[in-house]
């Protein structure tokens, strides 16, 4: 935390959010079922926080509502939660999604919910777009490097050329019947999807219960509406991606700050998760096209957006696609992100793109 501005970095396989003075967070690694927390207030605002989808949120209120009010609150955050859950899990066996894994396509399409059709056209259009680099079939690929369930090793090239038979967009299709699989054993994870669109879902709880200034943040995916109640806009810090070395405790620091008023921002880095070898960290995002952990210079990128879900994806598309590549596709499709590229073991240069500088406010920390 630097001076109680939050920082969207990694927590679980992905993400670590360190959240502004005054909001508590438990994270509890894999669990799946929302676990409500009483909402902790303060002088001007109300902080309900909690577990859910294997991490934790918190939203903030600016404007502190009745204790009635305060629990009807509580209530539709934990049913918006509890409805992404139950559609795309990849921790309980009775997910949509897990039920869409098991279907073994015999002509017959899978006939996907509005919700779990929604998260299939953001992943599947950013696939298209990003040229592969995200793609929700690579779950057997993240698993033999070891960033699944699975113990770390280094798999072979012979492995690695079975398991890519196995991963693709292209054995995968979605029409007005349904959801199509080309191999029966293919497998999907929305994970680079899913906890920005419960973010959004909150989102859009809350516009419903009338609520107009608040920030919702899921896991490090964060959205604002609004103003502070000190009437500033949100203030939320881009944190700079230091590597923890062994026995060191997590290192916060601001790398920049940016003013998060009705937008969206989500980051993908390098620094958290990684796999260490004899060639130096491996880290745990894996680029389908060539079934291998990234080894770009790229340490983080972060995208700001109307739509948590697309910032969601789209973060870990570009990072996957590196300094070079993903400053290209980013500016080609409009996207607001900033890179931040390794130079040194602790030392960086950035990258941003036009709609990054018209959009961010940005500031420096």
């Amino acid at each position: 935390m630097a001076d109680g501005v939050p920082l969207t970095g990694q927590t679980d396989s992905r993400w670590r959010a360190t959240i502004a003075s005054g909001i508590g967070l438990l994270l509890l690694v894999g669990l799946s079922a929302v676990r409500l927390l009483e909402p902790v207030e303060t002088p001007s605002a109300a902080v309900f926080t909690g577990a859910t989808m294997g991490t934790t949120y918190s939203v903030k209120l600016a404007d502190k509502p009745a204790k009635e009010r305060s629990r009807a609150i509580t209530k539709a955050i934990a049913e918006a939660l509890e409805r992404t859950d139950r559609t795309a899990s990849t921790y309980r066996d009775d997910s949509e999604l897990a039920r869409f894994n098991r279907h073994a396509d015999s002509g017959a399409p899978f006939e996907p919910t509005p919700a779990l059709r929604t998260m299939f056209e953001i992943a599947l259009d950013i696939g298209q777009r990003s040229g592969g680099a995200l793609d929700v079939t690579v779950g057997p690929l993240v698993n033999a490097w070891g960033f699944g369930p699975e113990a770390r090793k280094v798999p072979d090239a012979e492995m690695l050329a079975a398991l890519q038979q196995r991963v693709g967009l292209h054995h995968l299709r979605m029409d007005q019947a349904g959801l199509h699989k080309s191999l029966a054993d293919l497998t999907c994870d929305l994970s680079a999807i899913a906890k920005g669109y419960a973010v959004d879902q909150v989102v859009s709880t809350l516009e419903r219960l009338g609520q107009t200034n608040f920030l919702v943040e899921i896991g490090g995916e964060l959205r604002g509406r609004g103003r502070r109640p000190d009437g500033q806009p949100w203030h939320v810090g881009i944190e700079k991606p230091l590597r923890e070395l062994p026995g060191e405790a997590p290192r916060h620091r601001v790398e920049r700050v940016v003013r998060l008023s009705n937008l969206a921002m989500a980051t993908s880095g390098d620094y958290r998760n990684y796999l260490d070898s004899p060639d130096g960290p491996r880290p745990h995002l894996i680029d389908p096209r060539t079934g291998r952990p990234i080894e770009h210079a790229l340490a983080s990128v972060t995208v700001l957006h109307h739509s948590t879900a697309r910032a969601d994806g789209w973060a870990t598309a570009l990072g996957i696609l590196g300094p070079s590549e993903g400053p290209t596709v980013a500016r080609r499709e409009g996207l607001a992100a900033f890179f931040i590229v390794r130079t040194g073991a602790q030392t960086f240069r950035s990258i941003t793109t036009p709609a990054f500088d018209r959009l961010a406010g940005a500031m420096e920390p």
